[in-house]
């Protein structure tokens, strides 16, 4: 009878698996440099490049004859400088040979100017209350408070800065423009050289 137990394989050597060597990831960077210069290429081409634009400005013709002399005369204006330490110097009308400057400050200036625009001041106050009791709307209150300082008698201020005053002067300067209803204002960052002279001369009294 044959043994069943016994070995049939013979000689019981184990069987090892092989491991699979791993790759090294190569990407073939090539194609997409190739990419990267054509859309550079079509972008350079389908941009518009800037173009500096200029601002054509048409002058009036001059009227022929002899030039008609500088009015000398301003109704109702008022020069206001911005200097140091808060202060402000003005004349009232044109500047002459003879003007002279006087000083103030901004805790003063509001009831300067309220005086000297007092009728248009009091014209755009009535028309506010007329526009808070509805009686008008909107756009007519602009209007008519845009008509009311824009007459010939309201208060004209020509505010002039010179290299002392700071920026808030000028800020809080527009702010009493509006609290007191001047609607004719202009800034300019020029000083005559005779006023400035006398301006100089104010601020050594200092």
């Amino acid at each position: 009878m044959a043994d069943v137990g016994g070995d049939s394989g013979g000689g019981g050597a184990r069987h090892q698996k092989k491991r699979a060597k791993k790759g090294t990831t190569r990407i073939d960077m090539t194609p997409m440099v190739d990419l990267a210069f054509l859309l550079l290429t079509f972008f350079i081409l389908t941009t518009t490049m800037y173009k500096p634009s200029t601002l054509q400005l048409t002058f009036p013709v001059p009227p022929e004859g002899p030039i008609p002399p500088k009015l000398t005369e301003v109704n109702n204006a008022l020069t206001l400088f911005l200097t140091k330490n808060d202060q402000i110097y003005y004349y009232k009308d044109a500047f002459k040979p003879e003007t002279q400057l006087t000083r103030t400050d901004f805790s003063q200036i509001r009831p300067l100017l309220l005086d000297l625009n007092k009728n248009t001041f009091e014209r755009v106050q009535e028309l506010g209350k007329e526009y808070n009791a509805n009686k008008i709307n909107k756009a007519v209150y602009d209007s008519l408070k845009n008509e009311a300082q824009k007459q010939k008698e309201a208060l004209f201020v020509i505010i002039k800065p010179d290299k002392d005053a700071k920026y808030r002067n000028m800020i809080d300067m527009v702010d009493e423009m509006d609290i007191a209803g001047i609607g004719k204002y202009a800034v300019q960052d020029t000083i005559k050289p005779a006023e400035e002279t006398l301006l100089d001369a104010e601020k050594l009294k200092l």
